[in-house]
């Protein structure tokens, strides 16, 4: 019993010492272009393979959808593995957000070569042509923004947003955050739109709750 008790005290401990930043996005108009479908090459060897052109019901909903948040700063990173696929001449996910020292898998699931490619200057690389159902792996080592392409489908776009830390995430189709388990102190929220750019605020993490965290998305001029 008396192992129990301390056990408990330590998580209670623990769940004192963090507090959760939560927050919202606001975007009120559309800032992503369409993409444009390109015609077949040479490289499409069986059936043809048809752009994924279904947009989303809710535009503002698919901006919000696409901002990544995270903090600044040396706190606890836990690299993972990641995922992004090429299916239907697309990445998916467009949009992957992984902590420094992550490594992404660049599945290709079409009928058809891909490859993919990145000129940024966090990580570059070049994984060559290869066919469907084989994969190529990249790790991330630095923070940054990974633009991802295909040499093969100039209309194959896709962003990896590689984080400085573990204390990272996506808002959802309402604009919502959360990032939970942050530890007592100072920080900068940093959230980050491809066509908008980044955007911060300051915060304290304290014994309390904390205070909402509002992002405008872009930033209006009065």
């Amino acid at each position: 019993m008396g192992f129990r008790l301390l056990a408990w005290c330590a998580v209670g401990l623990s769940v004192a010492s963090a507090g959760q930043i939560e927050g919202t996005i606001i975007i009120q108009r559309r800032l992503t272009r369409p993409k444009v479908t390109v015609a077949a090459s040479a490289y499409e060897r069986g059936a043809a393979v048809r752009p994924d052109s279904a947009g989303d019901a809710d535009p503002l909903a698919f901006e919000r959808a696409h901002v990544v948040i995270f903090l600044e700063g040396s706190l606890e990173s836990t690299p993972v593995r990641a995922v992004m696929n090429q299916k239907n001449k697309e990445f998916v996910p467009d949009l992957l957000a992984i902590s420094a020292g992550s490594t992404v898998s660049f599945p290709n699931l079409d009928p058809i070569f891909h490859n993919v490619f990145s000129l940024s200057k966090p990580k570059e690389f070049d994984l060559g042509n290869y066919p469907m159902n084989t994969t190529r792996l990249v790790t991330f080592p630095k923070p940054g923004i990974v633009f991802v392409n295909c040499h093969l489908h100039p209309n194959m776009t896709a962003v990896i947003v590689v984080t400085p830390n573990s204390f990272f995430t996506r808002s959802d189709g309402n604009g919502h955050f959360a990032i939970a388990d942050v530890p007592r102190g100072e920080y900068t929220v940093v959230a980050w739109h491809k066509a908008a750019g980044f955007f911060r605020r300051n915060i304290s993490v304290g014994d309390g709750p904390v205070e909402p965290v509002k992002f405008l998305i872009p930033v209006t001029v009065p």
